[in-house]
């Protein structure tokens, strides 16, 4: 069994996400990974039309309302085009265990956001309550946010209103588009983190 790294807890956990966030690595540009990647059986590929390919097998997954984009910008409700990195795990405490994986962990609190506006100096940041700018909460009364991969997308650097909170996370029971994130069933999110790699890939329409 996977021993899974925890990262500090409440607002506590905020730096050490921040600075996993924006650890580039060698697949760093504007979204975060790098150009003519080749696939590998270790990273997720999703198809245009919503089925993720992982390690031989298939799952079902919800794209933006829009499809999906190769110029992805605020509020288009589209998914980005690309290669995102895996960079670490939010979890609902009080709905599910620690998920086992190799990624870093943090479990949320009701206090957690999301910054959403690209003229704040957090956008595309995990924030804390009580936050004066505008940001997305993370902890909900739906399932989606029970468990979130944050992606390496526009975050090395962030660009303003190239798109935030571009996550992998769990998809509503009738498989819904989302507002630009990639979503699973949570067995099958759970399955993608417990058997992935430290390096392990995003691959959306490419």
């Amino acid at each position: 069994m996977l021993h899974s790294r925890i990262l500090p807890t409440s607002c506590g956990h905020l730096e050490a996400a921040r600075r996993a966030q924006t650890m580039a690595g060698p697949f760093a540009d504007l979204c975060g990974a790098k150009k003519g990647y080749k696939a590998r059986d270790m990273d997720l590929m999703v198809s245009a039309d919503g089925v993720a390919a992982w390690r031989g097998r298939q799952f079902d997954c919800a794209l933006g309302e829009s499809g999906v984009t190769g110029e992805k910008f605020e509020d288009d409700l589209a998914t980005p085009i690309g290669q995102f990195p895996f960079r670490y795990v939010l979890y609902r405490p009080d709905r599910i265990s620690v998920p086992n994986t190799v990624l870093p962990v943090a479990p949320l609190t009701p206090l957690d956001g999301w910054c959403d506006d690209p003229a704040d100096r957090r956008y595309n940041r995990l924030v804390c309550q009580p936050y004066s700018g505008s940001f997305e909460l993370l902890w909900r009364r739906d399932e989606i946010y029970d468990l979130i991969v944050v992606l390496g997308y526009n975050d090395a650097p962030v660009v303003a209103g190239r798109g935030s909170a571009i996550f992998l996370h769990v998809a509503r029971p009738d498989m819904t588009p989302t507002l630009g994130c990639v979503a699973l069933r949570r067995d099958d999110l759970l399955t993608v983190i417990a058997e992935c790699a430290p390096d392990t890939l995003l691959r959306v329409g490419n």
